[in-house]
């Protein structure tokens, strides 16, 4: 069994959208109680936090026999992650499933641009990867030190490295429990990399409530960084998830991670064929579907999502907004970047440099933070733009459009206009894709897909992804009952 996690081409995307930490924890306020079953002031009953997220300052570094290591920075940061996981599951696997937890047989460290270990029957040798391999005398975790985890370090922060070797572990738990975690020779690898997910996520709860030896996480824009992380080691657009290899899109990992930090490791084991049948997103799609570009101009096609969005909330019966370019303004009110909703006016302003900037396809040749480095996608900036024609919708309804639940019902509101484009007769239809772009910058610092009509978002990442999750799924209705 190996898990290869599919990490490389899109790592140096977005670099300057990483958020800066601050050295203290204070609390972040929010609602005290849920809304709508959604609980905008804590994630998974964590409370809100903005603080450090990294590596435990004054931490002695674990001592673990680590092949290949040249003890430099990236080396210490994954074998001080490796230690923190074997406590971690030193713990869990008794507690849970009777079963002691077993160190792994390798650790191996090697650079992609070197000249290559052998591990696994493969030579390491241009390999910008993490992966575990079991099975055949193998139970080894090896990890790139020289491209993938300085790559991860310097886009993400340093928590992404521990992210991945997290997912990596996961893999070895699966190895050790065998069929009491569903696998045996037979188990498709989206059901292995969704576990691992879930696996992943167990961990970091465990990091969030301040346990981890070596490493700590604040529970808002820490975490809220680490799922978007997941948006950049996804599958490729068109990958279906029966395919050998899969791993899922970005949306439906989100959503195994958070099991996983919500819940016990016993529910990741629990996670079988059927429940992965049922609930991926991105099932089979024709040959025709796989070929089409999934990246447009917003700006060109500013009628057709007009069009979209009128459709989409047409039994609402409220007065539609137009959707304008004026440089994102209002005569009256706030502006928000890129795209702002002017109440009074009953109009959607956008700015369309900003969009088109938003919508370019990502840049896989350049460096963290460099100009022209690429945006997240055309579903990114149709999004945001649909998020501001949601807050007509609400004025309609007579709710409030600058609270935490004018937030939530712009989410869910997005949502159910995604999921109605994800029908074959619609004049705007979800790629392949698509929905990963929504996650992505949904999980940004300044997005708005979010956001009430002030730009003021939900502090809490796990908030904003199901609250958009149940829209897409439900349709527009249960985002004026759930959330009024």
């Amino acid at each position: 069994m190996r898990g290869v996690l599919r990490v490389g081409l899109a790592l140096t995307v977005v670099g300057a959208t990483v958020a800066s930490l601050v050295s203290c924890t204070q609390t972040v306020t929010g609602s005290p109680a849920p809304t709508g079953g959604i609980d905008t002031a804590s994630v998974g009953g964590l409370p809100i936090t903005d603080g450090p997220s990294g590596p435990r300052e004054g931490a002695q570094d674990a001592k673990l026999d680590v092949e290949g290591t040249d003890r430099g920075e990236m080396d210490r940061l994954a074998t001080n992650a490796i230690a923190d996981l074997y406590e971690y599951w030193g713990d869990q696997l008794p507690k849970h499933f009777d079963q002691e937890f077993e160190p792994l047989d390798r650790l191996v460290s090697y650079d992609a641009d070197g000249e290559g270990a052998e591990i696994c029957g493969e030579s390491t040798a241009g390999l910008v990867n993490a992966f575990y391999c079991g099975g055949g005398g193998e139970d080894a975790i090896a990890w790139d030190r020289g491209q993938l985890l300085p790559g991860l370090d310097e886009m993400f922060g340093s928590m992404s490295v521990v992210g991945v070797l997290a997912h990596e572990m996961g893999h070895a738990v699966q190895f050790r429990l065998g069929e009491k975690s569903n696998i045996n020779q037979a188990t498709p690898t989206i059901l292995r990399e969704q576990q691992a997910d879930c696996y992943m996520g167990n961990f970091f709860r465990h990091v969030a409530e301040d346990q981890a030896p070596h490493f700590q996480i604040n529970t808002g824009q820490g975490l809220n960084q680490i799922l978007a992380t997941l948006f950049f080691i996804r599958d490729p657009a068109g990958l279906d998830h029966r395919t050998q290899g899969a791993h899922g899109l970005a949306f439906d990992r989100v959503f195994a991670f958070q099991q996983g930090f919500t819940n016990p490791p016993t529910r990741c084991a629990e996670m079988d064929t059927d429940e992965i049948s049922e609930r991926i997103t991105e099932k089979e799609r024709s040959e025709q579907d796989n070929q089409v570009e999934g990246d447009i101009d917003p700006t060109e096609n500013i009628d057709k999502l007009q069009e979209s969005l009128d459709g989409a909330f047409a039994e609402n019966g409220s007065e539609q907004p137009q959707i304008v370019d004026n440089g994102s303004t209002c005569e009256n009110g706030n502006a928000t970047t890129p795209v702002t909703y002017c109440p009074d006016e009953n109009i959607v302003g956008y700015d369309a440099d900003a969009l088109r900037e938003l919508a370019a396809k990502p840049d896989a040749n350049a460096s963290p933070g460099e100009t022209g480095s690429g945006g997240l996608g055309d579903f990114a900036a149709f999004a945001e733009v649909a998020s501001r024609y949601a807050l007509s919708i609400q004025k309609s309804m007579g709710v409030s459009l600058d609270d935490e639940k004018a937030g939530l019902r712009t989410a869910c509101l997005t949502g159910a206009w995604a999921g109605y484009t994800n029908q074959d007769d619609r004049i705007l239809r979800l790629a392949i894709g698509d929905l990963d772009e929504a996650v992505a910058e949904l999980l940004q610092e300044e997005s708005l897909i979010a956001a009430d009509v002030n730009g003021r978002q939900i502090p809490s990442g796990f908030a904003r992804v199901e609250a958009f999750r149940r829209g897409f799924l439900e349709g527009w209705t249960p985002c004026s009952k759930d959330f009024s």
